[in-house]
C-alpha cells in the first residue's frame, strides 16, 4: 500500500521511511504541508497519510480539514504525529478530520498497528463502496442480458423526450422482438431461450451509437432509444438490425440457432409535440405490423394519441 509522509525534520522523516519501507510501504515524501495536500490531490494520491502537525506552510491541521472539504468521495486515512498531548489537541485534530493522532517520539510497534488498522479500514470503506456500486446496478439492470431493465429505459425514454422537446430535436424509440423467443421457451426451455436472448442484446448493443441506448422491456421484447433520428434514418437503423441478428446462426447452449428480429419503429419529428406513451404505442403497432408480416422485418408507425404504456 502506497503512504505519504509530511515531515519538516530530516531526522523523524528519515526514521519514518526506513521503518515503513521495512513494514513493506511504498512511500510518498513531502517536506512541508503544501506539498502534501498538493500530492494528495493527485489521481494517483496514497490513501494513507501521516502528517506532523507543525510544518511550514499549511500544517497537519489544515491539510485534515482540506482533505475533508475537497476530497469528501474518497478522503485519505490521515494520521497526525505531534509533541502536543493535551486533550484540547486532541479535539482540535479529530475536529479538522485526522483519523488518528500519535504523539512524539512514538513507538515504532504502535505506530505499525495503527497504520494496520487504518489500512484495514480503508479496505472495509473499498468493499462498502463496491457493494454499493453492484446494488445500483443491479437496480437498474436486467439480469438475464445485461441491459437496462423495464423501469430504467422507460426513465431515460422520458429524459430523453424532454431534452428533444426543449432543443426542438427528433427522437426515435424502436421496439425490436425476438421471433421465435415464446416458442424456444416452450421447446428448450427458458435457459436455452435466455442465452439466446442474451447474444441477441449483446449484438444489439455493439451495433448502435454510442449515445443510443438499449434495454430489455418485457420478455423477448428490446426497447432502443434512438436521439437525434429522423424517421428514415430510425427506420434505415431497425432494418440494419433486423438484418444483423437474420444473417447467420446465433450461438446457444445447445449449439447454434437461428433467430430473427421484428422491429417497430416511432419518431419525434423535430417539430412536433410527443409524450412518452404515445411513442410506444406507436412504436408497439408498428411492431405488430411487422409480426403480421411474417416477423424479420421493420415497419414504422405514425404517432397515435397517448392511451397509455404497453404491455
Amino acid at each position: 500500500m502506497r503512504i505519504l509522509i509530511a515531515e519538516d525534520d530530516a531526522a523523524s522523516r528519515h526514521l519514518l521511511e526506513k521503518f515503513l519501507a521495512k513494514w513493506g510501504y511504498d512511500v510518498l515524501v513531502a517536506k512541508q504541508g503544501d506539498e502534501a495536500w498538493q500530492l494528495l490531490q493527485r489521481q494517483d494520491a496514497p490513501r494513507l497519510a501521516i502528517l506532523d502537525w507543525m510544518m511550514p506552510g499549511m500544517d497537519g491541521v489544515e491539510v485534515c480539514r482540506e482533505a475533508r472539504k475537497s476530497l469528501p468521495a474518497s478522503p485519505p486515512y490521515i494520521l497526525l504525529l505531534t509533541t502536543r498531548d493535551q486533550p484540547q489537541d486532541l479535539m482540535e485534530a479529530f475536529e479538522a478530520g485526522a483519523d488518528d493522532y500519535l504523539t512524539k517520539p512514538f513507538d515504532p510497534l504502535e505506530l505499525k498497528a495503527r497504520l494496520h488498522a487504518g489500512g484495514r479500514l480503508l479496505e472495509i470503506q473499498e468493499q462498502l463502496a463496491a457493494a454499493r456500486q453492484h446494488l445500483e446496478r443491479e437496480s437498474t439492470r436486467d439480469a438475464v442480458t445485461g441491459l437496462w431493465n423495464r423501469a430504467a429505459i422507460v426513465d431515460m425514454l422520458r429524459r430523453e423526450l424532454a431534452r428533444a422537446q426543449r432543443a426542438n430535436s427528433s427522437l426515435g424509440v424502436e421496439f425490436a422482438e425476438l421471433d421465435q423467443f415464446e416458442a424456444l421457451t416452450r421447446t428448450q426451455g427458458e435457459p436455452a431461450a435466455n442465452a439466446v436472448l442474451h447474444e441477441v442484446a449483446r449484438k444489439l448493443s455493439e451495433a448502435v451509437r454510442y449515445y443510443d441506448s438499449v434495454g430489455r422491456y418485457a420478455g423477448g421484447k428490446l426497447l432502443l432509444i434512438v436521439p437525434e433520428c429522423n424517421p428514415r434514418g430510425a427506420l434505415a437503423q431497425a432494418h440494419r438490425l433486423c438484418a444483423l441478428i437474420g444473417q447467420k446462426p446465433l450461438d446457444g447452449p445447445g449449439g447454434s440457432f437461428s433467430a430473427t428480429l421484428s422491429l417497430g419503429v416511432a419518431v419525434k419529428s423535430e417539430a412536433r409535440e410527443a409524450d412518452a406513451d404515445s411513442l410506444l404505442r406507436a412504436a408497439q403497432e408498428a411492431l405488430e405490423r411487422a409480426q403480421a408480416r411474417g416477423g424479420n422485418c421493420a415497419e414504422a408507425a405514425p404517432l397515435e394519441e397517448p392511451q397509455g404504456e404497453p404491455g
